[in-house]
């Protein structure tokens, strides 16, 4: 038998270990690790990742979860074949992949949500509004940007749906790089997370 990729139990998955596609967006490890707390994830929590890219905190909660029922939900069909392909790579088997355009797509999943991270779409406000109705009594929604103005919007959507416990953090990371004989540390690109409860 074969040793697993990630042998711990703590999340924090080295970027590298993820298969990628070029131009797709993926959340950088310590982001990821944010976005991870903020969740306050039980056991058993059923949870929606919506705009999941390659699937990374898909991942990293399947493997923290394995009681938990995880959806990832991606409107490109090959983007989320990536994300089956990095499940199958980390031996996750508690992810449902849904390809579609949420919050369509959101419709014909039967199962409401503990928590709701929503990293992408057309319009995060619209599609936090739809799964705000969805998500449990005590959930907890997510959602991140790295500009201004969706953190205004996301804020504004917390305030109209009454979200309780209300958290904005804004990751600041840098990471020792060799540039030629020199070591220098290079910023990761900054990310708000925005994050609320339904009471």
């Amino acid at each position: 038998m074969t040793e697993p990729i990630w042998s711990y139990v703590t999340p924090g998955i080295s970027d590298e270990l993820f298969d990628r596609l070029p131009g797709i967006p993926m959340s950088k490890c310590e982001t990821r690790l944010l976005i991870i707390g903020q969740l306050r994830l039980k056991a058993d929590s059923v949870f929606w990742d919506i705009g999941a890219g390659t699937g990374t905190v898909s991942v990293e909660i399947g493997l923290l979860c394995p009681k938990g029922k995880i959806v990832a939900i991606e409107r490109d069909e090959d983007v989320a074949g990536l994300i089956v392909k990095n499940c199958q790579k980390f031996g996750v088997n508690n992810v449902e992949v849904k390809v579609g355009s949420a919050p369509e797509c959101l419709t014909s999943l039967s199962e409401a949500p503990n928590c709701i991270c929503i990293e992408g779409g057309r319009s995060v406000s619209e599609i936090l509004e739809y799964c705000w109705e969805r998500l449990q009594t005590d959930g907890r929604a997510i959602a991140t940007t790295n500009s201004l103005e969706g953190l205004y919007a996301i804020s504004a959507s917390f305030a109209k749906l009454q979200a309780r416990n209300v958290e904005v953090v804004q990751s600041s990371v840098n990471h020792l790089e060799t540039r030629g004989n020199r070591q220098v540390f290079a910023s990761v690109s900054p990310m708000f997370i925005i994050s609320g409860e339904k009471l």
